[in-house]
């Protein structure tokens, strides 16, 4: 072999190793990373809580967020999980500080955001905050953490911050991969273990990258106080697993909030959306003004079959396995041997709906016990090889289906 060709050998097995050292060096870095998330001990099951965004928008306060801590305690509804209160976009000042710090809102958050935080913790509850992954946040009132990562990871850990709901406006054009992993990082070092959210809107498909990077991630654009699709979510269902949840949407269902209370559904079409939200495994962050919530409002945030579902410890995201014009059946294992169902009528009228075995995978042989979970009800017969109930209309029927032979 001539001495060019020896040459040419040498280099190019020089650049293979470089190329592969540099893949295995990404590699373990997101290894890495995602070990580290998972050693924060969140995200073992949905997390559960309230959103400021859904009802107050820009409106919310200290005042606010004070008597939504108090509500959840005295309403009894931390007692089922939900200990979160995330305060969403607006609560900041407009300019950072001196140092390059951001700023609570002056007039809004007077007494700051650590004060609240405290606050929250008093009442054995966790406190939320909102940044973005851009130079701005998405309403334009406050700066994102975009080039202050590290910074603003270490000023919401001496807030005593538990969680970052992360948006992705104002981005430059950066792409999400080269955005979000950044924060990851810097919420490690910053020492306090705080649910990462990763609000990207599903872009660039953050379910496919999403569990080496945060908690939980939003597969969908902005959530509507209305009837509409609730589907979005389920072609993502096995990528789901404990350490990181998929949100959804109800053209809409979306990790951070429910609509539940807002007023702008039917009460079935309300349970509709708990349901779904709940064998999709999805986030439980409620988003209307829990303080002056109706007996309904209540009664299904409160149903606590449905979030069992929701917060089972296996941790497999439910999926829609068969559709018929408006007739769907989504269906989910569950841990005991159990699955849940859900039947879901989109047709303004009554129809007759059968989920088959073989659709919800049971065993053909196998004989069910079901229990109604809005009726909180066990069907007085067994089921073998199939279920078929009457659902009314914009409505659903949900069951945990248990083989008893």
């Amino acid at each position: 072999m001539g001495r060019s060709k020896m040459l040419m050998v040498v280099v190019m097995t020089l650049k293979f190793c470089l190329v592969s050292a540099s893949s295995r060096l990404f590699n373990n870095r997101e290894n890495q990373d995602r070990r580290n998330l998972l050693a924060n001990g969140l995200g073992a099951t949905p997390p559960m809580g309230w959103n400021s965004w859904n009802h107050f928008y820009c409106g919310h306060n200290e005042t606010i967020i004070r008597e939504t801590a108090d509500a959840l305690v005295s309403s009894g509804l931390s007692k089922l999980g939900y200990i979160y209160v995330n305060i969403d976009d607006c609560w900041g000042e407009i300019a950072r500080d001196g140092d390059g710090n951001l700023v609570a809102h002056k007039t809004k958050y007077p007494s700051g955001i650590k004060a609240i935080a405290d606050y929250v913790h008093r009442k054995g509850l966790k406190l939320g905050i909102y940044s973005d992954a851009g130079y701005y946040t998405c309403s334009k009132t406050q700066p994102g953490s975009l080039g202050h990562e590290e910074q603003d990871a270490n000023t919401f850990a001496s807030w005593g911050v538990d969680y970052l709901k992360y948006d992705n406006c104002d981005n430059g054009g950066i792409k999400p991969l080269d955005r979000y992993p950044i924060m990851t990082r810097a919420l490690k070092k910053a020492g306090r273990p705080i649910y990462f959210s990763l609000c990207e809107w599903g872009d660039m498909h953050p379910a496919l990258w999403g569990y080496r990077v945060g908690n939980g991630w939003r597969t969908t654009d902005d959530i509507q106080d209305n009837w509409a699709r609730a589907d979005m979510n389920e072609v993502y269902a096995d990528l789901a697993r404990p350490g990181g949840w998929n949100g959804m949407n109800f053209t809409t269902l979306y990790p951070d909030m429910l609509e539940i209370g807002n007023g702008g559904m039917k009460k079935s079409e309300y349970i509709v959306h708990f349901s779904l939200w709940a064998i999709s495994k999805a986030p439980l962050i409620i988003g209307c003004d829990i303080r002056h919530m109706s007996e309904d409002t209540k009664e299904i945030l409160s149903n606590t079959e449905v979030i069992a579902v929701d917060q089972d410890p296996l941790g497999i995201q439910g999926k829609k396995v068969r559709m018929e014009g408006a007739l769907e059946i989504w269906a989910g294992p569950l841990s005991g041997c159990r699955v849940a169902v859900v039947l879901l009528n989109k047709y303004p009228y009554s129809m007759a709906i059968t989920a088959l075995w073989d659709d919800i995978g049971l065993d053909p042989t196998n004989v069910v016990e079901a229990r109604d979970l809005w009726e909180h009800k066990t069907l007085e017969r067994h089921f073998a090889d199939s279920l078929t109930v009457t659902v009314g209309p914009n409505a659903c029927n949900m069951y945990v289906l248990n083989p008893i032979g």
